[in-house]
């Protein structure tokens, strides 16, 4: 179970990172999107927390794209992720 997970999530045509009950954005895309939440996500996974990103499908379910394992000690995306 991740320590930290950052949800990006799409509304109408911008996108925002949601975390710890807080939002950030809109960015214009969801590539630009994913890599703020990726750098914040690495960033934590540096300091020792496992980290994660997800993105809201259109299905309404949220998929993993990315995750830092602190036991691993590096990141990696996740099968099917997008950059």
């Amino acid at each position: 179970m991740p320590d930290a997970r950052y949800f990006i999530v799409q509304h109408d045509d911008l996108w925002s990172i949601k975390f710890n009950d807080e939002e950030y954005g809109p960015y214009k895309t969801k590539s630009e999107a994913m890599m703020f939440a990726i750098d914040a996500a690495q960033k934590l996974g540096e300091y020792g927390d496992n980290a994660q990103v997800v993105l809201m499908g259109e299905d309404g379910h949220f998929h993993t794209e990315w995750i830092y394992r602190r036991d691993s000690g590096s990141s990696r995306p996740e099968a099917g992720a997008t950059g």
